[in-house]
């Protein structure tokens, strides 16, 4: 049997400090920090709710992040 894969750290950053960016801005300010992968969601959109380690996820109107939290 395969052994159960070890998920790698997130980065020690906190999702708070995204909120008010510009969402490129943001999303690149992310990557640099280490995000795996960095979603962009309009309020309201229909996701699916496991969590992924690594995962920063922006809720975005009108070019903003409003709301940002991991997995």
């Amino acid at each position: 049997m395969a052994p159960i894969p070890t998920p790698s750290a997130e980065p020690q950053d906190n999702p708070d400090t995204y909120v008010g960016l510009e969402a490129s801005g943001a999303e690149q300010r992310a990557r640099e920090r280490g995000w795996s992968t960095v979603r962009s969601l309009p309020p309201g959109a229909m996701i699916t709710m496991e969590y992924l380690s690594g995962r920063l996820n922006f809720e975005v109107s009108d070019g903003v992040v409003k709301r940002c939290w991991k997995g």
